[in-house]
């Protein structure tokens, strides 16, 4: 699998998502929770989505609840508290993991294509972020405590 378009997801009311549908759209992917100190970062991510959506930029939200069970509800848990909580207008699917045996295949490849401090493949936490360019590939991986703000400028050169 070497693009976007290899995976299909469901949201989290359960509906299967193609995620070739984001392709020729510039795409920041990020594994989230809602129990995690680095949670707020749903506000950031969420003014990028408003900043930059009507110019061809999304963020899809992946939960995964393993990281210190920081995310251990049920998708409609999950989805009530990104609508309640921070507002959440983009994307957010059905819980993943990220690492291990059952890591997900579209981690594997966001992981083997760009690999983290000193080749390291595994995501070392919650909010970990991987920016992709239109055509459906990885252009960069940014380190959990990265806040969206600082990711503006390089997702404003793909646009």
């Amino acid at each position: 699998m070497h693009n976007l378009s290899d995976f299909t997801l469901p949201r989290l009311d359960g509906t299967p998502q193609n995620l070739g549908e984001f392709v020729g759209k510039v795409v920041l992917v990020v594994n989230v929770a809602s129990q995690c100190g680095l949670t707020p970062q749903y506000e950031g991510l969420e003014t990028l989505q408003k900043t930059y959506g009507d110019k061809g930029f999304v963020v899809l939200g992946f939960p995964c609840n393993q990281f210190a069970g920081q995310e251990p509800g049920t998708s409609e848990e999950i989805g009530q508290f990104c609508s309640t909580t921070y507002g959440v207008s983009f994307p957010v699917f059905e819980r993943i993991d990220v690492n291990g045996a059952n890591a997900h295949p579209l981690y594997e490849w966001l992981k083997k294509s760009a690999p983290g401090l000193l080749g390291s493949e595994a995501i070392k936490w919650n909010f970990t972020k991987f920016l992709l360019d239109r055509t459906g590939h990885v252009v960069e991986r940014y380190a959990p405590t990265t806040e969206p703000a600082d990711i503006a400028p390089d997702i404003e050169k793909l646009l």
